[in-house]
This record gives C-alpha cells, sequence and structure tokens, in this order.
C-alpha cells in the first residue's frame, strides 16, 4: 500500500522531483512541499531543493544521486579550464538560464554537463540549434551555476569596462543599413558601445586599418597607425561571434554565412559634417571570423599637393604632366603606399565642372562629387578592360583606372592615352623605370609606351618624426657616406633626428607618414632607349643624368629636412 501511495504521490510532480521520489532519494512529502515553492516563487526545483537545506540533501549527494539514477558520468567542473571549453556553441541566454555547460565536441557529438537531466526542453533547444547529438554529463548544481554565471558575468563586465568612457554615438549613413545601436537589445548594448568606442578611438588615432581577430585563446584587436599594427584590446575570447555579428549587420553582410570570406562597406557620421567610410572585409580562420575594416576618409583626397610631401621639382613636374590634355600617367608602389590618395589628390585638382571624370577601381575607396566612379564586377563581367571600353563611349576627358593588371588593359589604357584622354593608373612596381619593363614584359608594344606614357611616379609612405620629441643625434661620418650621402651633402650644415617618445605621439617617436617620391617624367632620350628594347639599368641611368633621383636619395633628402629618421628611409626603399 505504500508504494502505492507514493505512486499515486507521483502523478502530480514532474521532472526532477517526480524522477527523485521515483528513485527512492526524495519523500512524496518534501518533493510536494518544495515543488510548490518553485512554483510561487517561480524558480527552478533544484534551486528551492537545496535551499530547502533537507537531510543528507546536498548538492554533491544529489548530483551523484542523480547520476547514478540516470545513468551519466559525473564532472567535476571546479575543475576545468574555462578558456578551452567550446562556450559559443550554445546560446548563451539558453546556457544561463537553464545552467548547461558545453565541455567538448567530438564529430557530430557535443558533451555538456549539466544538474538536472529532466530539462528536455532545454536539451531539445540545445540539439536543435547546434545540430549535435548531445551526451549528458551531471554536475553539481552549486558549482555549475556559478561557472556558468561567472562567465556570462565576466565577459559582459569585461566588454562593459572597456567601452565605459565612450559616450560619442556613431551613426550609419546608409539608409539601407542598421544603425550601430538601432535593433540592438539590452544584452547587446555593451557590444555597441564597445564597438563605438573602438571605430571613435581608430578615427582619433588616425588609423587606416582595424583588425578583429580570433585565436585559440584569446582574441584581440589591433589598430594599423602609420604602417605599423598596434594591439588596443583584448576582449573576452568568448564575445567573439557576438562582436563579428555586430559588425556584419551594420555592414550589410550576411550574418549565417561563416564558411566563405565576405566584403562590405558601411558609412559613418562621427559627426553632424563628417563621414567616414569603412570598407569590410571577413576572413574564415581555425577559430573564427576575421574581421579588417579599412578607414577611409575623404577628406585626405582634398588636403592638396602640398600635404603628400612632393619637393619642389617633383612637384613641378608633376603638376605640369597632369595638366596636359591627353597622355597616361602612372603611379607605382607596394600596397599601402599611399597610390590611392596621390591619384585621387590629382584628379581633385583637375575636378572641374568643365571636366568630365570616370574611374574603374576595385572598389572605389574615396568617394569625390564631380567624379563618374565605377566599381569593377569580375564576377558580373564588368572588369577593368570592359569599364575602359564603356568610358570611351562616354565622352571622357580624364580616366582613372585603378590598377593595370593584364595586357587587355594596357592596351585599351594606352589607345585611351593616344586619342586625345588623360589617363591615370597604378601598378604594382619597385621603381619608376622598371615600370616602362613591366608593360614591355606585359607584350606592350615599345612604340606605344613610348607615345602615351609621359610620366611614373613611385612612391613610398615614411613615418614622420614626432616634431615635440626628435632630437639630433650624432652619426659618424663613414656611416652617412655609406647611407648614400655625398661629401657635398655633408656639409656640416644639418644633422640626422632620431624618435624619441612622448605623449603626443604615444611614445613611438613618430607621428603622421610622408611621402618619398620618384618623379620621372619620359622625356625623349628615355623614349628612344624604350624604341631600342632597353633595359630598367638604362632607363634608370639616363633618368639619374636627368636629376631624377631614386626613392633612396629622395628619402635622404626628408632625412636632410628632418621629416623622418634614417632607419625609417631604409626600412621602406630597398637600394
Amino acid at each position: 500500500m505504500a508504494v502505492n501511495a507514493a505512486a499515486a504521490g507521483t502523478t502530480q510532480l514532474t521532472g526532477l522531483a517526480r524522477a527523485l521520489v521515483q528513485f527512492n532519494a526524495l519523500n512524496v512529502p518534501d518533493a510536494d512541499r518544495v515543488s510548490k515553492r518553485a512554483t510561487e516563487n517561480k524558480t527552478e526545483f533544484i534551486d528551492e531543493l537545496l535551499a530547502a537545506k533537507l537531510p543528507n540533501m546536498n548538492a554533491a549527494t544529489l548530483a551523484r544521486v542523480i547520476s547514478e539514477s540516470f545513468g551519466h558520468p559525473m564532472v567535476d567542473v571546479s575543475t576545468l579550464d574555462i578558456d578551452q571549453l567550446p562556450i559559443d556553441l550554445i546560446d548563451k541566454k539558453l546556457a544561463q538560464s537553464n545552467y548547461v555547460l558545453a565541455l567538448k565536441k567530438r564529430g557530430n557529438r557535443l558533451y555538456v554537463a549539466v544538474s538536472d537531466p529532466t530539462n528536455q526542453q532545454a536539451l531539445s533547444q540545445i540539439q536543435f540549434q547546434t545540430q549535435l547529438q548531445l551526451d549528458i554529463v551531471v554536475a553539481e548544481h552549486d558549482r555549475l551555476r556559478e561557472i556558468v554565471d561567472k562567465n556570462a558575468k565576466s565577459a559582459t563586465t569585461a566588454i562593459s569596462e572597456l567601452a565605459d568612457d565612450s559616450d560619442v554615438n556613431l551613426e550609419v549613413v546608409d539608409t539601407d543599413a542598421q544603425s550601430v545601436d538601432d535593433g540592438a537589445d539590452a544584452d547587446e548594448a555593451p557590444i555597441v558601445k564597445f564597438l563605438q568606442k573602438i571605430m571613435i578611438d581608430a578615427i582619433d588615432a588616425g588609423a587606416s586599418d582595424m583588425h578583429f581577430e580570433p585565436y585559440e585563446k584569446f582574441y584581440r584587436i589591433r589598430f594599423r597607425v602609420d604602417g605599423m599594427l598596434k594591439e588596443v584590446a583584448q576582449p573576452p575570447l568568448q564575445l567573439r561571434e557576438r562582436i563579428a555579428a555586430r559588425l556584419k549587420v551594420i555592414s550589410k553582410l550576411d550574418i549565417s554565412e561563416k564558411r566563405v570570406p565576405q566584403d562590405g562597406r558601411v558609412k559613418i557620421a562621427v559627426s553632424p559634417t563628417k563621414v567616414i567610410d569603412l570598407r569590410v572585409s571577413t576572413l574564415p580562420t581555425m577559430y573564427g571570423e576575421k574581421i579588417v575594416m579599412r578607414i577611409l576618409d575623404p577628406s585626405s583626397a582634398r588636403l592638396g599637393i602640398d600635404a603628400l610631401g612632393y619637393d619642389p621639382i617633383e612637384k613641378e613636374r608633376l603638376m605640369e604632366a597632369i595638366k596636359r590634355p591627353y597622355g597616361m600617367v602612372l603611379v607605382t608602389g607596394p600596397t599601402g603606399s599611399g597610390k590611392t590618395v596621390s591619384l585621387y589628390t590629382c584628379l581633385n585638382l583637375l575636378n572641374e565642372p568643365g571636366v568630365n571624370i570616370a574611374t574603374a577601381e576595385d572598389p572605389a575607396e574615396i568617394s569625390l562629387p564631380g567624379i563618374n566612379q565605377v566599381n569593377v564586377n569580375e564576377k558580373a563581367g564588368l572588369t577593368f578592360a570592359a569599364a575602359l571600353k564603356s568610358f570611351l563611349r562616354q565622352d571622357p576627358d580624364i580616366i582613372m583606372v585603378g590598377e593595370i593588371r593584364d595586357l587587355e588593359t594596357a592596351d585599351i589604357a594606352i589607345k585611351a592615352a593616344q586619342t586625345g584622354h588623360m589617363v591615370f593608373s597604378t601598378l604594382h612596381t619597385n621603381d619608376a623605370p622598371t615600370t616602362l619593363t613591366r608593360l614591355m614584359n606585359m607584350g606592350v608594344a615599345p612604340f606605344n609606351i613610348a607615345s602615351s606614357v609621359i610620366l611614373i611616379t613611385a612612391q613610398r609612405l615614411a613615418r614622420r618624426l614626432c616634431a615635440q620629441c626628435k632630437q639630433p643625434y650624432e652619426l659618424p661620418y663613414d656611416a652617412l657616406v655609406e647611407a648614400g650621402y655625398t661629401d657635398d651633402d655633408l656639409d656640416g650644415s644639418w644633422k640626422p633626428y632620431k624618435p624619441v617618445g612622448c605623449d603626443r605621439c604615444n611614445g613611438s617617436g613618430y607621428k603622421g607618414r610622408v611621402g618619398i617620391y620618384q618623379v620621372m617624367p619620359i622625356s625623349e632620350e628615355i623614349q628612344r632607349i624604350i624604341l631600342s628594347n632597353g633595359n630598367a639599368m638604362q632607363i634608370a641611368e639616363q633618368a639619374k643624368i636627368e636629376g631624377v633621383r631614386s626613392l633612396r636619395e629622395s628619402g635622404l633628402a626628408k632625412v636632410r629636412q628632418g621629416v623622418t629618421s634614417l632607419e625609417e628611409v631604409f626600412a621602406v626603399t630597398n637600394e
């Protein structure tokens, strides 16, 4: 009869209460009383059971009973290294509200620690979310709850502390993009605030790129300032998915697609009068998506030719070339050497109401009103060559091609230069003389090169010495001669400066960058060398005779002027 009464009592109980009564680990009156209290307080049965402090019923005993009764192994979660757990596999809210901890993923199976294996609704949700089969492991409820709560709290607290001093709201300008903070629930607010602070810090620091990088045991954010990468923050590793999702939302990217790279862009209003373009690129890595955001400031193209660092004779040669009615001007240098800014500065000087300017880029980095800008799309068939052909039917005066990559593009660009158009473009070559031989190697006929190219500018960007802390220092005469200075240069009227470091330059000794240029007009003599299939060395020798400085010589002149350091010139030029 007693057994029947107990069995009858369990019909009113559910979940863990019912199971513990059936396994004789809890009597019916206690189970009924605790269940009613949990219902009244809107809490979990297991929390109320442990709070009741029944005889012989603590967290350790309860976990052992559940493990033995349900046949699930036990684990001491207090001994686990939290940083090694795949906690991002389970939704944070779901894990915290049901006290579930992901332990290990093996193939299509996920081991999860729980204190209540009867919570089938939560387990089914996790299985559906992760698309993995679950293997249940039992943990002591108080220890499990402490780790899950601490993990959630530490991430939110850490990100809130990192963003604590940010009170500026950034606004997305694109009408069809989601605002930086629109649509974010209260739980996402710290992420939004943190990313606002990161973007504001990057813009204030004059960064060209922001890198969001996930690794196995940490997550870091770096800025590229003056060409050098510098770590600025290490958010909690478990927030990498949420940070990536937020960045992809405002960039109008597919947040569900994590297996292939994506490219996007977004405009951010940092003030009522200033808008910054961000070009966004995602890349799947072993430990999550790396995201790089390039900061494109349209005002950089309006700084003027003097701000770029051209010496007077170099500036004169460039200005004379770009104001010619037709011909080709090429800007060369490695990625990140400032070619785009140089070209746009020239275009901005020529951008007048009576001039029709068209550009083809991959993609357009700086938006300039009054210029017709086209983004090439090779998948859709809109290549540089196709865009150039279309431009020639659009009555252009000036054409800018983002890059000459192949013979077809080079041929069309050269024909455009020969038929009364001014053409600007870039090539990835080390210096001006080798640019001409690169075109020949592409298959462009020497007579076409000689009759179309009027000037080539090779350039590098060197870090500018901080004006506040730079100091002169002595270098041995022999060292300066070895660096490339002549006896006439070493007349004792100047000294090289070295970087020191102060608050203004964040201890680096450098603040901003300056261009180092080799500006080579194509003279008649150089045309003769091209027509006779001459090599880059012959062209360089003739250019030197005509007073064209090499990149190293241009850099050494910047050292004499106290603009940059000798070490920096050696780092960016190769002779």
